[in-house]
C-alpha cells in the first residue's frame, strides 16, 4: 500500500508543480504586438457570453482593470465611456476585464452608466493568457494593461502599467496611427 502512496504523492507533486510553472511563467508573459491575439469567452455584466472572434473585421480595445468601483478603475472606465463614439466612429469596441464577478460588473455599470461591455474574467484564465495577473496584497487582480487588436485578430499595440487618465487618449491616438499606415 506504502508503494502507492508514494505513486500517488509523486504524481501529485509533479501535477501541481506543473502548475505552479505554468501560472508562474504565463504571470510574466505578455503578449506582443504582431501575436495572434488569444481567443477568449467570457460573461459580460449581463451574464452574457462574448466572445473575441465575434469581433472580427473590428478594431478591439481590450483593457484589463484591477477593480470594479476604485478610484482609477472608475477614472479609466469613464474616460473609455466619454471616448466611446470616437472608438465607434473608428470601427473599435471597448472590453473592459477584471477578476471581478458579473454581479459586481452589473452594479458598476449601472452606477457609473457605462454602455461597453465588462467581461467577468472569475477564473483568472485570460488575465493569465494575457500576462495581466498581478498581486495585491496577496489577492490576484489584473494588472492594468491594454491591448489593441486589429481586425484580423492580431495584437496591434501593447501598453502596460497604464495611466487610467491617459489610457483612452492614448488607444485613440494608436488608432488613428495604425489606420493611417
Amino acid at each position: 500500500m506504502s508503494k502507492y502512496v508514494l505513486a500517488f504523492a509523486a504524481v501529485v507533486v509533479v501535477v501541481l508543480g506543473a502548475l505552479a510553472i505554468r501560472s508562474f511563467a504565463a504571470d510574466n508573459v505578455v503578449p506582443q504586438a504582431g501575436q495572434v491575439a488569444p481567443t477568449f469567452t467570457l460573461p459580460n455584466q449581463e451574464g452574457t457570453p462574448v466572445s473575441l472572434d465575434t469581433y472580427k473585421g473590428k478594431w478591439v480595445v481590450l483593457y484589463f482593470y484591477p477593480k470594479d468601483m476604485t478610484s482609477g478603475c472608475t477614472k479609466e472606465a469613464h474616460e473609455f465611456q466619454n471616448d466611446l463614439e470616437k472608438f465607434k466612429a473608428a470601427n473599435a469596441v471597448i472590453l473592459g476585464v477584471s477578476v471581478d464577478s458579473v454581479d459586481s460588473h452589473k452594479q458598476f455599470c449601472t452606477k457609473d452608466s457605462l454602455t461597453f461591455s465588462l467581461l467577468s474574467d472569475a477564473d483568472k484564465k485570460v488575465v493569465v493568457d494575457y500576462g495581466s495577473l498581478g498581486d495585491y496584497m496577496g489577492i490576484k487582480i489584473a494588472k492594468r494593461n491594454t491591448f489593441l487588436i486589429d481586425p484580423s485578430g492580431k495584437i496591434a499595440k501593447v501598453w502596460t502599467g497604464v495611466d487610467p487618465a491617459q489610457a483612452s487618449t492614448e488607444v485613440l491616438t494608436a488608432l488613428a496611427d495604425l489606420k493611417k499606415n
